[in-house]
């Protein structure tokens, strides 16, 4: 793959990709820049050749034939491709020639404007090599380079394989990514969660994932809404478990795809283990949690010097009176300076009440961070004793985050919008 700018985009340049295994490449020169295109020859598998009086010691150290001498006309014969590297443009000059008189391709480092081929930069990433020239300009060359690497590691440009050439290079065998997609925001997406969902053949999504990345998908990929919206769910947890593990032991990529983190209220421990059952190959992609980063998009830091050194994660989907809680309310009362209240916009007045009953103070500071980190979200702040009755007021619905302590009254402090 080539990329070019500048004067090159004239089409006066054809560009190449050479195979230089076991095939004598001349390098004239013993400096930096020497040393820096013989390493990219040996990577290439090319038989190095360097001529030079003097070398740099990393260039001696290298696996290259070195002969300590002055370049001499037919230096180059029998070589496929020459570098002009000597530091002296006359030296160049006479290497170009020689080049030239025997239609071998010379790179010269000194000038590109009298060369007959040029050293790209290049971004690799697995398999796939971007090289990259700019009109002869090296540094501009440098920070495209720097640019695609980047995009190419955070999964912004199109790498993954073919459906059909990845399951033959694998025998079939696939594998599953479990990813926290993070708190809503896209870009709150770690670059390797990002850059496995562009490999996926088949992404399992939730509700509350980053879903504005799946329209950047290959149109073959197989995206399946799980749904996982409070109280709405389109397949229940077995059926995800299977449904990841069938999608793998089939050859293909299974990207799982969640909001926040994985381990985090997010069931991706019995994924996990729904994958070692059946001996599918997994990783986790630990995400960023809306428990913490939720509240900070809002100006609300979870601890802070001099009003708390502690806080605690709940999921509150269950009513506190419900049979199945099990959340020890009387220590949550008591104890943690603050408290993030994770699935609890349903139930928030049974919770306010019942920190209440248990010791919390009714005047304590409460926020609910309604559609945290995304264009629309909206914060709403009121007490422990007027929290239920206000969200309700504000219409305030899932996904939500309460936030409950003192830490809440640095959000004007802050000056958070």
């Amino acid at each position: 793959m080539t990329a070019q700018a500048g004067a090159a985009t004239d089409g006066r340049h054809y560009h190449l990709a050479l195979a230089l295994k076991g095939r004598r490449v001349v390098v004239i020169g013993g400096g930096k820049v020497a040393l820096r295109r013989a390493r990219g020859l040996l990577d290439a598998g090319a038989n190095v050749v360097v001529i030079a009086p003097e070398v740099d010691p990393g260039l001696a150290a290298l696996p290259v034939t070195v002969l300590r001498r002055e370049y001499r006309d037919g230096d180059l014969a029998a070589a496929w491709l020459a570098h002009a590297a000597s530091g002296d443009a006359a030296v160049n000059a006479r290497v170009a020639a020689e080049a030239d008189r025997n239609r071998i391709w010379c790179v010269r480092a000194d000038d590109a404007s009298a060369s007959a081929a040029w050293t790209p930069a290049v971004a690799r990433k697995d398999d796939v090599a971007v090289a990259i020239t700019a009109g002869g300009d090296p540094r501009r060359a440098q920070r495209l380079r720097a640019a695609v690497e980047m995009a190419l590691a955070a999964g912004k440009l199109p790498l993954r394989r073919h459906r059909g050439s990845w399951r033959q290079a694998t025998r079939g065998n696939g594998h599953v990514a479990l990813i926290g997609g993070g708190p809503g925001d896209p870009g709150l997406i770690t670059v390797l969660g990002r850059r496995l969902l562009a490999q996926a053949d088949v992404v399992v999504a939730d509700k509350l994932a980053p879903r504005a990345l799946l329209d950047e998908l290959d149109p073959d990929v197989e995206i399946i809404d799980a749904g996982k919206a409070p109280h709405a769910h389109n397949l229940t947890q077995d059926q995800i478990n299977d449904l990841i593990v069938d999608r793998a032991l089939a050859g293909q990529r299974v990207v799982r795809l969640k909001g926040g983190d994985p381990f985090v209220f997010g069931r991706g421990g019995e994924e996990a283990l729904a994958c070692v059952r059946a001996g599918v190959p997994f990783r986790v992609v630990p995400g960023v949690t809306s428990a913490v980063a939720v509240p900070a998009y809002a100006g609300i830091p979870v601890t802070h010097r001099g009003l708390t050194q502690d806080f605690a994660v709940v999921s509150a989907h269950l009513d506190p009176s419900h049979p199945g809680a099990t959340v020890d309310w009387d220590a949550l009362a008591s104890g943690p300076g603050t408290l993030v209240l994770l699935m609890a916009v349903s139930h928030l007045d049974s919770v306010a009440a019942e920190l209440v009953k248990r010791g919390r103070n009714a005047a304590t500071p409460v926020a609910v961070i309604c559609d945290g980190t995304m264009p629309g979200q909206r914060v709403l702040t009121s007490t422990l004793a007027d929290v239920a009755t206000d969200a309700g007021r504000a219409g305030i619905r899932p996904p939500a985050v309460v936030v409950i302590g003192e830490v809440v009254r640095l959000r004007e402090m802050l000056g958070a919008a």
